[in-house]
């Protein structure tokens, strides 16, 4: 059951916003190796403004996402396609219906 998530909004720089699609779609293979990551989804909001949101069975998983590939990757290109630093909230998971479940 997932109890935690992850809500991270990203505002691409002009000119960056098929390079933020990218990312998103890139960054996939590597949360799928993540196996404390439950759901995650790399949405587009409208031209410029992209989120993420993930979800988890526990802080440790969630601790382990932020930890990860994609997280250090979002770090290291943000000054480059983000017009701020990206908005990383926590939150709690107050109910869910996934698939199989």
């Amino acid at each position: 059951m997932v109890k935690v998530g992850l809500w991270v909004e990203l505002i691409a720089r002009a000119g960056r916003e098929r390079d933020v699609a990218a990312f998103l779609i890139d960054a996939l293979p590597a949360v799928q190796r993540e196996t404390g990551t439950i759901c995650w989804f790399g949405i587009r909001l409208d031209h410029a403004t992209f989120a993420i949101f993930d979800a988890f069975e526990s802080e440790e998983g969630r601790d382990a996402h932020l930890a990860g590939a994609v997280a250090e990757a979002l770090a290291d290109r943000a000054d480059d396609l983000f017009v701020q630093p990206p908005a990383i909230r926590k939150l709690d998971v107050l109910a869910a219906k996934l698939a199989g479940g």
